[in-house]
C-alpha cells in the first residue's frame, strides 16, 4: 500500500474524530457538561450493565485518578451515583440518577441531529464502506498483542 495513503488516512481519521467530538460539543454547550462530562454519562447510559470505576476509565481511555474527578464532579452534579457492588464490596458501580438520564436523552438527541446533518449529503454506499473499514481496524486493534 502506498505510504503517503496511509498517513494521509491516518492524518483524516485524528483530525476528523477530533472534529466531531468539537462540533458535538459545541451543540452541548447550552447543557452546561463538558465533553468528558458528556462522554462519561454517553457510555454509563449506554453499557450493558453498570460499570466500574476502573472499567469506565478503560472505555474513556483515561487514568483511574481523572475517572474519580470526574464521578466526583458528576455526582456533585447529582447525574450519576456510585453503588457497591454486590460481588465485591471493594468495587463501585457508576450509576445514572433520573437527572442524568434526562442529560443523556438531550446528549443523544443532539448527537443523532448533528450526525444526520453532517452526513446528509455523503452517499449511503460510501458510508457503509467507511463504517466496516473502521469498524474492521478496531477489531484488528481490539485484537493486537500490542494493546496489551
Amino acid at each position: 500500500m502506498n505510504e503517503r495513503h496511509e498517513e494521509r488516512f491516518s492524518d483524516a481519521l485524528h483530525s476528523t474524530s477530533r472534529s466531531w467530538r468539537q462540533a458535538v460539543d459545541r451543540r452541548l454547550k447550552y447543557l452546561g457538561v463538558s465533553q468528558a462530562s458528556w462522554m462519561t454519562i454517553a457510555i454509563v447510559a449506554t453499557a450493558r450493565s453498570p460499570l466500574s470505576q476502573s472499567e469506565l476509565a478503560d472505555k474513556l481511555a483515561v487514568e483511574g485518578a481523572t475517572m474519580v474527578a470526574m464521578i466526583d464532579r458528576l455526582v456533585k452534579a447529582g447525574l450519576v451515583l456510585r453503588e457497591a457492588s454486590t460481588t465485591d464490596r471493594r468495587v463501585k458501580r457508576v450509576v445514572l440518577t433520573p437527572a442524568g438520564l434526562k442529560i443523556y436523552e438531550k446528549v443523544r438527541a443532539e448527537a443523532v441531529a448533528l450526525r444526520k446533518e453532517l452526513l446528509a449529503k455523503t452517499d449511503p454506499k460510501k458510508l457503509l464502506i467507511a463504517t466496516e473499514l473502521l469498524e474492521g481496524l478496531q477489531g484488528i486493534i481490539d485484537e493486537s498483542p500490542i494493546m496489551d
